[in-house]
């Protein structure tokens, strides 16, 4: 199966030229220090003009592996809840990127809730804007997409720990890149409250108190069941740290502060 870019042109740009000269400006602007091994990372997925520099600061420290678990919330109503696709390719202007079939296998193997669905991914954004700056900086990579659709706490706990077994059983590393913004449409003062919240949970590696957090408080991060399967793992494979490096709002590049979206970009090793 060959999955077509959907939001090329829309969220990033759909010239090969320009999108290369734009993820290589983003991955460029944090001062050049030696990449860092981490086991997973949380980076968000809006038009790059408004979060492209914080994906970036993400990629650009750490070291990137050629196997990659890419989990992505599913926005749209359609599809499985915890879609995956095993085979294939996906096209971006760039050229395009090989499905690892046998690390798709493994997944499915330990997470039986899983399921093959071309439908849940066909229009989704959230792992598609992630590939280029893959592609840029890391060719050759191959990677398996996720699609979580779902926010039942068990399924994502159930989720999490088996991709935890996938990736301590494997004999290479494997990176899970999380994609996810943070609060929605609120005031710049209060999304930047909220997401502090969210932040430190995830900064203690607390998949439960996120869900809790975000529940409670009404934290509109819209990737937070891909966030809650990755902490979860995490717990699984005896992580210790995370870090915050960086966060902005929608309205430190456009000025209003009104209406914004939350952004952060953090590590977890």
């Amino acid at each position: 199966m060959l999955r077509l870019p959907a939001v090329a042109g829309q969220f990033y740009p759909g010239n090969p030229r320009e999108l290369a000269a734009a993820v290589e400006d983003y991955t460029r602007q944090e001062p050049p220090q030696a990449k860092e091994r981490v086991r997973a990372c949380l980076v968000p997925h809006a038009g790059y003009r408004y979060s492209g520099a914080v994906a970036g600061a993400v990629f650009s420290r750490i070291a990137l592996t050629r196997k990659i678990l890419l989990l992505g919330v599913r926005h749209s109503p359609r599809g499985e809840s915890l879609a995956i696709l095993s085979e294939g390719m996906w096209r971006t202007p760039l050229g395009d990127a090989p499905v690892d079939s046998l690390l798709a296998q493994r997944l499915l193997e330990e997470c039986p809730a899983l399921r093959e669905d071309n439908e849940a991914h066909s229009r989704e954004h959230s792992l598609e804007v992630e590939l280029p700056f893959l592609q840029v900086l890391d060719p050759g990579f191959s990677f398996v997409p996720v699609a979580v659709g779902t926010l039942r706490a068990q399924e994502l706990k159930e989720l999490g720990e088996g991709i935890a077994r996938v990736l301590a059983q494997s004999p290479e590393e494997i990176l899970i890149v999380t994609s996810s913004d943070m609060n929605h449409y609120e005031d710049d003062e209060t999304t930047r409250h909220k997401d502090q919240i969210a932040i430190d949970c995830m900064l203690k590696l607390d998949p439960t108190g996120l869900y809790e957090v975000c529940r409670d408080k009404r934290i509109s991060m819209c990737g937070l069941g891909p966030a809650v399967a990755m902490l979860t793992a995490m717990h699984g494979l005896g992580a210790k740290t995370a870090q915050l490096v960086r966060y902005a709002t929608s309205g430190d590049v456009t000025g209003d502060r009104d209406d914004v979206v939350g952004y952060a970009g953090m590590t977890f090793g």
